[in-house]
């Protein structure tokens, strides 16, 4: 498990450069205006419901990849700490926000154990990555983050149509992909789709008040806080 999780992280240090390109659906990812129109009006459910919440001062985004949500948290929070394993992710996310309140700390989340509590953790496509035996420690870290009351939002991806696969996909099992880089090179990773059901109760077990939606084809998002 270790060495599948190093070469997950290998993969998102090599994906950095053309990540956006399958969340703006670029390239290999554009699936013509329909698809496109719809991906968007479907992040834009997530988003507003990202923004229904009050400005906080302190917020936590673990993984934080490439900007996409970091640039959506700078808005709502007074001081913005990010974690990310990869250093090429963050160069990229600091040099598009330029942001002064943005902090950056490369951190390898597996092994991440909070300091200190914050108002609010986000984390985005993040969730599905991290492996079933490892699920419980990771959900008992970001509680211990958070203040009492204080807000979790996650984002990540619904299980695709088997009929229209992703792009340098292929499916390995209930919790694994192979992945590969538009320059041909593969890696596998973990990934493990929730469907909100699921996961609302996964995340109420470990001590979350918190209900998992879904949009209509896209995504999973789940909006709620920290039981006292």
């Amino acid at each position: 498990m270790t060495t599948r999780l190093q070469r997950q992280i290998e993969y998102y240090r090599a994906r950095a450069p053309e990540y956006d390109e399958w969340f703006y659906r670029k390239g290999r990812y554009d699936r013509g205006p329909a698809h496109t129109k719809q991906w968007q009006r479907e992040v834009g459910i997530v988003r507003r419901q990202l923004h229904s919440g009050a400005r906080c001062e302190h917020i936590l985004e673990l993984a934080p990849g490439t900007g996409i949500w970091t640039q959506e948290l700078a808005q709502l929070g007074e001081r913005v700490r990010a974690l990310d394993a990869s250093p090429e992710m963050i160069a990229i996310n600091r040099a598009k926000l330029a942001a002064d309140h943005v902090d950056y700390e490369l951190c390898d989340l597996f092994q991440w154990q909070p300091q200190r509590q914050v108002d609010m953790v986000f984390f985005g496509f993040w969730l599905s990555h991290v492996p079933a035996d490892k699920l419980s420690g990771f959900l008992r870290a970001v509680r211990t983050a958070l203040k009492p009351g204080g807000r979790l939002f996650l984002v990540d991806s619904l299980a695709p149509d088997s009929s229209n696969p992703r792009a340098g996909t292929q499916s390995l099992g209930a919790d694994r992909q192979q992945r590969q880089l538009k320059d041909g090179r593969q890696y596998e990773i973990v990934k493990i789709y929730y469907e909100p059901r699921a996961l609302s109760a996964i995340l109420r077990e470990h001590g979350f008040n918190i209900t998992a939606q879904a949009t209509q084809n896209f995504f999973l998002y789940a909006d709620g806080v920290r039981s006292a």
